[in-house]
């Protein structure tokens, strides 16, 4: 695998080092030994799958706090997406960055979502699937997300937004929130 840290402090892209042969070409998805060997937290607690019927359906910003925080690996199995994640560690010199990556099937890409990263995605075609590892059983109680149109934020989805849920329209702004907030 080739590991490429983005612009946002322990967030990576995953490109395939791909073996080839007259049959097509192996390559590793994921190995827990090269994922510790660039810092990164190799635990996989759930692989979920999400389908989306409809191009510009949103999902997101959401991320889980301590002590249930979550890392994840995205990768887009069929279709397109333009993947967003949010630095959401007030210690990190990337506090409340944001970057946007496209994911498909063609280019492969897999994004590496650092503990504490609100993530969310738009499709870019109809009928797109995503999977996710996740490192941390969902746990509701220490969910929490952001609005996908937040002013501060300013994402620059590529579509118009076709599909998104109740929940994800009713997450506070972030000038209403506690940021980094655990429960105790």
């Amino acid at each position: 695998m080739i590991f490429t840290e983005t612009e946002l402090k322990d967030a990576f892209i995953i490109d395939l080092e791909e073996k080839p042969d007259h049959r097509g070409f192996f390559a590793r998805t994921f190995c827990a030994q090269e994922f510790a060997e660039h810092g990164l937290k190799p635990t996989v607690a759930q692989c979920n799958l999400s389908f989306n019927y409809k191009k510009g359906t949103i999902r997101g910003m959401h991320y889980q706090i301590l002590p249930a925080a979550e890392t994840k690996l995205i990768r887009c199995t069929k279709g397109a997406i333009y993947d967003v994640i949010i630095d959401m560690r007030p210690e990190s010199p990337t506090f409340l960055s944001h970057i946007g990556v496209e994911l498909t099937p063609e280019n492969r890409r897999a994004l590496y979502v650092p503990e504490m990263f609100a993530h969310g995605y738009q499709t870019l075609t109809d009928e797109t699937e995503v999977v996710y590892q996740v490192g941390e059983f969902y746990t509701p109680g220490y969910e929490r997300g952001l609005r996908y149109d937040d002013p501060f934020f300013n994402i620059d989805w590529p579509l118009n937004v076709t599909e998104i849920s109740e929940k994800d329209l009713n997450w506070p702004l972030l000038r209403m929130m506690t940021v980094g907030a655990t429960i105790s």
